[in-house]
């Protein structure tokens, strides 16, 4: 982790503050490398919809999560079971209905709204729409602020 942090530092100029776990992958071992990285936000737990503060053996860490969930995840509604050969049958409408009325919960509930999306999924022309109708609809709703991991880990921490 902290040779790929040195990597991602040297390509881009800035240093990683925050993580997401491969597959949402949360080992015994990440909270410790996470702040032994100085990190600021977490995105790979499912514990809550709005973030919240990591503990660890019952202390405050100072490592805010931003929580997933695999509803709102393209790779559950379009990967494909490489092994079982079997393809998800869900219409790109139902996906995107899914997706909308989580936008409109998180509005409703003045919390956070975070959609994984991966290239290989939604990166199709019959799909990517989603993405378009998604940012417009949320635009629309007046009072919606788009914002990095880290803005919003930041915001977080200030108003816990």
């Amino acid at each position: 982790m902290l040779r790929s942090a040195d990597t991602l530092e040297k390509i881009t100029g800035a240093r990683p503050v925050g993580l997401r776990t491969p597959s949402w992958d949360f080992s015994p071992q990440t909270l410790r490398i996470e702040r032994e990285m100085g990190l600021l936000y977490d995105s790979s737990l499912m514990a809550d919809v709005d973030c919240y503060e990591l503990l660890e053996d019952g202390e405050p860490t100072g490592i805010v999560e931003l929580p997933v969930e695999w509803m709102r995840d393209d790779a559950v509604y379009f990967g494909m079971h490489r092994f079982q050969s079997l393809r998800p049958q869900m219409p790109v409408e139902a996906v995107f209905d899914v997706f909308r009325r989580e936008l409109e919960g998180a509005w409703n509930e003045r919390g956070i709204f975070q959609v994984t999306m991966h290239p290989h999924h939604i990166g199709y022309r019959s799909r990517l729409w989603m993405v378009d109708e998604l940012v417009r609809m949320a635009k629309g709703m007046g009072d919606v602020w788009f914002a990095t991991h880290a803005e919003v880990a930041a915001w977080a921490k200030e108003h816990a």
